[in-house]
């Protein structure tokens, strides 16, 4: 793949894009290099079934490690363009900005930003309609459950919490872009795209709970 032509995917779990590069930073995608790691973690119960599976997948399709809210292991100004589908709502405030100052940095002038995340205002819609607040709050996956046990304990420390920290709609994440130094953020429908060539990218990945928003490096 040439530099210029280089597309990335950024939190790409099971669903790596072909022709892409793929990172996540989930503990599967590091356990994947090492092949006793996994057996291991599985029978201690540290990982899941679902993510043993990722490991298997990581290996097979070179889904790399990257914590993408200290570096994506590219070169500044080497993409054309960069994908995450609902990774950023795992993220802080602060890690979305860093996050973001990453996504700005590798990005080629001209380059396009496309962000999916689980959008609120269904949510909201769906509250509103159905007066259901217990199901308002597990549709959101904020609530937050205590490890229990020593194996739950060890999975919350190798693992993390995989809880959402935060929750967008169209129009505040193309505010959080514009406020990253992006032009031009505006949500866009499911199956469109300004990304020049996305080739197998899935333009509408989780379109009944998604919302999409794109925006492009200054040129100056």
């Amino acid at each position: 793949m040439r530099q210029a032509s280089l597309r990335v995917n950024v939190g790409c779990g099971s669903s790596p894009t072909p022709g892409w590069a793929n990172f996540d930073n989930s503990l599967s995608v590091r356990a994947a290099r090492w092949p006793l790691a996994v057996p291991t973690l599985a029978r201690l119960r540290v990982l899941s079934r679902e993510s043993a599976d990722l490991a298997r997948v990581a290996e097979a399709r070179n889904i790399r490690f990257a914590d993408a809210t200290t570096r994506i292991p590219c070169a500044s100004g080497s993409a054309a363009a960069v994908y995450s589908s609902h990774m950023i709502e795992h993220l802080d405030r602060r890690e979305a900005h860093a996050f973001l100052a990453e996504v700005r940095r590798i990005l080629r002038p001209g380059g396009v930003v496309r962000i999916a995340a689980p959008d609120i205002a269904r949510l909201v819609r769906e509250y509103l309609a159905t007066e259901d607040a217990d199901g308002f709050v597990r549709a959101s996956h904020m609530g937050l459950t205590r490890p229990a046990g020593l194996t739950g304990w060890a999975r919350w420390i190798l693992v993390g919490p995989r809880h959402h920290l935060w929750m967008y709609d169209g129009g505040s994440l193309s505010r959080l872009l514009s406020e990253a130094g992006f032009a031009d953020a505006a949500a866009t429908p499911p199956g469109t795209t300004r990304i020049e060539d996305p080739g197998q990218l899935d333009l509408a990945e989780r379109a009944a709970e998604s919302v999409y928003v794109e925006a492009v490096k200054p040129r100056s």
